[in-house]
């Protein structure tokens, strides 16, 4: 495969054997190469054990499981979608394909139009925005899909103020691209690449973080059909058509199913419905001081975030990691709890008994072992005091040899000095 894989265009996904979420995946990735292979596609679905094949998949660069790549020729895609059978199809054929797709008629790009959401053509001849085009799509390919288009194949009602030029045709209408006003190329296309409004899912609000936008949620349960959930989002969507001019660079728009994942996020339990501002990038979040009831209010709330009057809540702080940390634990233990009470006491209750044992062991370790080492004190003391003074009998012995010593020296002096005398 290392040798022979330029030659081919490969699916390829990194696995570890032990990975839960890789063997989730291999159900849909057995239909995936399945439908491949029925559509007649020229490339080529394969799976490796990243875990035994350690070398290829560092080259890779695969730093999780299950990594999915698109390899085509020097080039590697990551893929980081949904990983559903058909959203890994439609990013295979289109990173697969080239770059740049042309329109060459009207016909074409009605079809095209029906099929894509959001579109990208570029108008023109050869020229650098052409060269930067290009650049941009090898890069963002991943997400989008690139045309190119001669004027007249456009759409009546398209007008351009100058050649060549870049447009985004989305939300029923189009936008031109301005390099004045929109700055870099691939910034624009990463922010554009998104309808105006969006129903925001988890895996939606993590791609939005790319953008560097704040993303404006009316947090409502789909279910509920009540005048006050149908209005709020309502409202949202009237700020992202009719606001589009004023607030697209900075805000993306939409509404989000039930408030599971904002409360996680945000560590607070939020009451729906409600609207609340997010900024990926740092994990702060925005909440209305006041009751939104109309879109005068929504725009005056978005204007306050802008200016800096509204008050920021969460971040990244040391105290918001530390309290993530505690968040998140004690939602795991509940987690846990709920799911499978006698698992839950099992895995934190085994721990805990163990850890007691051990202590209550340490404990009482220490205290036995205070008072042998007393007692052990208290003999050995005992055997020096009969060491160094003896018994009494020798005690005895000992006071009369003095007595003796002192007798006989006494008796030698004397004898000196009679022998003197003589």
């Amino acid at each position: 495969f290392k040798e022979n894989r330029k030659d081919d265009i490969w699916l390829i996904d990194f696995y570890a054997p032990w990975c839960g979420h890789c063997k989730k995946l291999e159900p849909v990735w057995n239909e995936v190469g399945i439908e491949m292979k029925n559509m007649g596609s020229p490339v080529k679905v394969g799976k490796m054990d990243a875990t035994s094949f350690s070398s290829i998949a560092s080259e890779f660069g695969v730093r999780g499981y299950p990594t999915i790549k698109l390899l085509k020729g020097d080039l590697a895609y990551n893929y980081r979608g949904p990983r559903t059978k058909d959203d890994i199809i439609e990013f295979a054929n289109r990173v697969a394909g080239p770059l740049i797709r042309p329109l060459p008629s009207q016909h074409m790009f009605e079809h095209v139009q029906k099929r894509h959401r959001v579109l990208f053509v570029y108008v023109g001849g050869e020229s650098p925005l052409k060269e930067k085009y290009i650049e941009v799509a090898s890069e963002l390919i991943v997400y989008t899909y690139f045309f190119s288009a001669s004027e007249d194949v456009l759409p009546e009602y398209v007008s351009l103020p100058e050649l060549p030029a870049v447009i985004v045709f989305k939300d029923g209408t189009y936008f031109v691209y301005d390099e004045y006003e929109d700055g870099d190329l691939s910034s624009w296309v990463n922010r554009e690449r998104f309808q105006g409004y969006l129903n925001v899912d988890g895996f939606t609000l993590y791609e939005l973080g790319d953008t560097g936008k704040l993303v404006a949620i009316a947090v409502i349960d789909d279910k509920n059909s009540s005048v006050e959930h149908t209005r709020l989002k309502s409202i949202i969507q009237e700020v992202a058509r009719d606001y589009r001019d004023h607030f697209h660079r900075d805000f993306q728009f939409g509404h989000m199913d039930g408030n599971d994942y904002i409360n996680s996020l945000l560590m607070d339990d939020l009451t729906i419905p409600t609207i609340v501002v997010l900024n990926t990038s740092n994990q702060q979040y925005f909440l209305p001081d006041r009751h939104i009831e109309n879109t005068e209010d929504m725009v005056q709330f978005i204007n306050s975030i802008l200016d800096g009057t509204a008050e920021a809540q969460g971040g990244d702080g040391l105290l918001q990691r530390i309290k993530r940390i505690i968040y998140d634990a004690k939602s795991t233990v509940v987690s846990v709890f709920k799911s499978s009470p006698l698992l839950g006491c099992f895995v934190f209750g085994l721990p805990l008994g163990v850890i007691s044992i051990m202590c209550y062991g340490i404990c009482t370790a220490d205290t036995d072992g205070g008072v042998d080492e007393h007692e052990a004190a208290k003999k050995e003391n005992g055997d020096r005091e009969l060491t160094d003074e003896g018994s009494e009998e020798e005690q005895e012995e000992e006071k009369n040899g003095k007595y003796t010593e002192l007798s006989d020296g006494e008796l030698t002096q004397k004898d000196v000095m009679e022998k003197k005398k003589d």
